[in-house]
């Protein structure tokens, strides 16, 4: 190794001695030999403190944060060699990143700075884990919790403890130096650890005073959710933040004990701060019986048995009611235009929503399973049983606030999702209404291949059901709540098509006869017509409309005296008639080989009995394999699901994989238990992994009115 890196290497070993602490005092200096510089040997190499002045050369006059340098022994590296180094103005850069300070070393060749790079990296990997004053503490305070003489002497002796309205420098517990990862950096404008932990602190403090807190809080809980690593120290913060402030119980003390509500329910600390945390709180117990602040680290207490980490912060309403200590209400829409309030905490997830409605509206014995759907005017997308609703309602919340997604309303809503016996449910239950409503959304998204005729007597039967014999005094809904607005405008749209064509045609061959100008004259009126082709399907489609609905009226008018139920089940029996009905399709892209060429745009109907593909309009599949058929299916990737037959394999496209995975699973482990039950033959065992997440039983609420549920 040069000389100038055997310098660099005795510098380094120098500059990050461990540093000691002792309960919050002043810290240990350790001595350090004097930084000498070899004018020869290093004349190539320069060490500048990022942001701060030359280092000197007496050891007695280097700045603290020099003689700080601790770097914890971790999986990061505390030396950042940005893409094996910096090139700037001639030279190549690192960086060394202190407590408090970025060094910059700098040096000609880009050999000597990754060798450097790596000799730095070896001291630094060589060192034992570091330990903060407050690390120390919580040690000795798991020691001594019994002994209440021992506490109450390192909490009067060590104000690092405790309350402080100073502000923090560095943070209280050891962190991996350099930056928090480019992703947040870029996207979010993080910095490092160090910096972030400081800049919360800062936060907890103007939390104290501000008049309204909610957005704070959920910066901070956002901070800490983005930034795993400051979740401890966060932790800490606010341990400290609410250990002997001035002034107990008064809304500023609570700010912070609301802010440690918010984030026992949000998210975890690790095993040594968690029990740090309860000590806490049974000491805070202990001192304040009887108050807000009992109050407040029972709550807290009763949350961390039950918390894991949740995918969104809490929204602005769950905070407001966190405040507060109480649970917030969640509405649940079903069988149409039928909704209910139930009541959820931050722990509350589907699966249990589910169990609870189960037993509450007695439905246990039925056959069909029911699963919550986020939906709005265009998608749709189940929620898993282990969802946390509170997430839910947070990503409701983001969505509305967004400009582009307004019109987009989403909800949650009780829907179908298996259909294991659709035959034999009575007529007069509710979930005969649940079945009916399942099978008219189907039609109104088009997922329903009949004839025009057919579609139109359905339209009549929903408006009996809604609304019983013909009237005039009733408004009439909306024509794309009756009927399948796709297939109207897909006529529509090649009527338009073969007009413009036609048109243009005798135009052209007309303009061959005639004189340059009148020929010119009818060719700009040819072109004119295909630039407006828009504006002419608009027109027809809303002449189309208004005759298709006198059509529909005219039917309906016929359906006088049919009652509610006789219109759901005919209705139901007109949708029954299709081999498609209760199968779940999915729009998938086919491939007929691993190359993935000749893409075909189908629909994948996922039932009870079979699988089946379906041009997209064809009342009969083009193909039908049973899951005695089926060898084997696995999502490959994230997108991309496979079937494997006896004879040959299917590959799809879909954004949908986990849900076609998921009722596969479900249907193919229902297929084998009928068979065991009938006493056939012994079947080949499921090859797509374990179902316990697919055996949880899903209930639809039966409420025709609104209705509060606390679970």
């Amino acid at each position: 190794m040069p000389m100038r890196g055997l310098c660099l290497l005795l510098c380094c070993r120098q500059g990050f001695s461990l540093l000691g602490r002792d309960y919050g005092e002043a810290e240990k200096a350790e001595e350090l030999q004097e930084l000498q510089k070899d004018q020869t040997a290093s004349s190539d190499l320069s060490l500048t403190q990022s942001g701060g002045p030359d280092i000197p050369d007496r050891p007695e006059a280097i700045p603290e944060e020099m003689r700080s340098l601790i770097i914890e022994k971790a999986k990061r590296k505390a030396v950042v060699a940005m893409e094996k180094g910096i090139f700037i103005q001639g030279y190549w850069s690192i960086s060394v990143h202190g407590r408090k300070h970025r060094y910059q070393l700098y040096t000609k060749h880009l050999d000597e700075c990754i060798q450097w790079a790596c000799a730095i990296q070896s001291v630094i990997d060589c060192k034992a884990p570091m330990e903060t004053p407050t690390l120390l503490l919580m040690q000795d305070i798991e020691e001594n919790y019994t002994n209440s003489e021992v506490l109450e002497h390192i909490y009067k002796w060590n104000p690092i403890l405790q309350h402080t309205q100073k502000p923090l420098y560095a943070p209280l517990l050891p962190f991996p130096y350099g930056s928090v990862g480019h992703h947040f950096e870029n996207t979010k404008g993080y910095t490092t650890l160090q910096d972030e932990a400081v800049k919360v602190f800062n936060s907890l403090q103007h939390l104290e005073t501000e008049r309204d807190p909610v957005p704070l809080i959920q910066g901070v809980l956002q901070t800490c959710l983005d930034l795993e690593p400051l979740r401890d120290e966060i932790y800490c913060q606010l341990i400290k933040q609410t250990s002997g402030p001035p002034h107990a119980g008064n809304i500023s003390d609570l700010r912070n004990w609301q802010l440690l509500t918010c984030m026992s329910v949000t998210f975890l600390p690790s095993t040594t701060v968690l029990k740090y945390l309860r000590f806490h709180i049974k000491r805070s117990q202990d001192q304040f019986p009887e108050t807000e602040i009992d109050k407040y680290a029972e709550f807290i207490t009763d949350s961390l048995k039950k918390t894991k980490c949740r995918e969104c912060v809490p929204s602005s309403e769950e905070i407001l009611v966190l405040m507060q200590r109480q649970e917030m209400s969640c509405t649940i829409h079903y069988a149409g235009s039928r909704f209910c309030k139930i009541t959820v905490n931050s722990h509350t997830t589907a699966g249990e929503v589910v169990q609870s409605l189960l037993v509450r509206l007695g439905l246990e014995q039925s056959r069909n399973w029911f699963a919550l759907f986020e939906q709005n005017i265009t998608d749709e997308r189940l929620v898993g049983n282990d969802t946390i609703v509170a997430d839910i309602i947070t990503r409701f919340e983001n969505l509305a606030a967004n400009v582009d997604e307004t019109e987009k309303q989403w909800k949650l809503s009780f829907k179908l999702y298996c259909f294991m016996d659709s035959d034999n449910v009575p007529k007069s239950s509710v979930e005969f209404i649940l079945l009916f409503e399942q099978a008219h959304e189907m039609v109104t998204k088009g997922h329903f291949p009949a004839s025009e005729e057919t579609l139109q007597y359905l339209a009549a039967l929903r408006l009996q059901f809604t609304i019983r014999d013909f009237t005039t005094h009733v408004p009439l809904p909306r024509l794309q709540e009756l009927f399948p607005l796709r297939a109207l405008r897909a006529r529509v749209r090649q009527s338009v098509k073969v007009l413009l064509s036609t048109n243009g045609t005798n135009t052209k061959s007309r303009s061959a006869f005639l004189p340059g100008a009148l020929a010119s004259s009818l060719w700009s009126t040819s072109h004119k017509h295909r630039v407006d082709e828009e504006q002419l399907i608009h027109v027809r489609l809303k002449e189309e409309t208004t005759a298709l609905m006198a059509a529909i009226v005219e039917q309906w008018k016929q359906l006088q005296g049919m009652n509610q139920v006789e219109a759901m089940a005919t209705y139901l029996n007109v949708v029954r008639g299709w081999s498609g009905y209760g199968a779940t399709l999915f729009e998938v892209a086919v491939f007929r080989s691993s190359a993935r060429s000749m893409a075909q745009t189908l629909w994948l109907a996922v039932g009870a009995k079979a699988v089946a593909l379906y041009r997209q309009g064809d009342a009969e599949p083009m193909e039908s394999f049973d899951y005695q058929q089926i060898s084997s299916f696995e999502a490959t990737d994230r997108n991309t699901f496979k079937i494997t037959l006896t004879k040959k394999d299917l590959l799809f496209e879909s954004c949908k994989v986990q849900e076609i995975a998921q009722l596969m699973k479900i249907y193919s482990a229902n297929h084998v238990r009928s068979r065991a039950r009938a006493g056939g033959h012994r079947t080949r065992p499921i090859t797509t992994g374990d179902l316990a997440n697919s055996h949880h039983r899903i209930l639809y609420i039966d409420s025709s009115t609104e209705e509060t549920l606390t679970l």
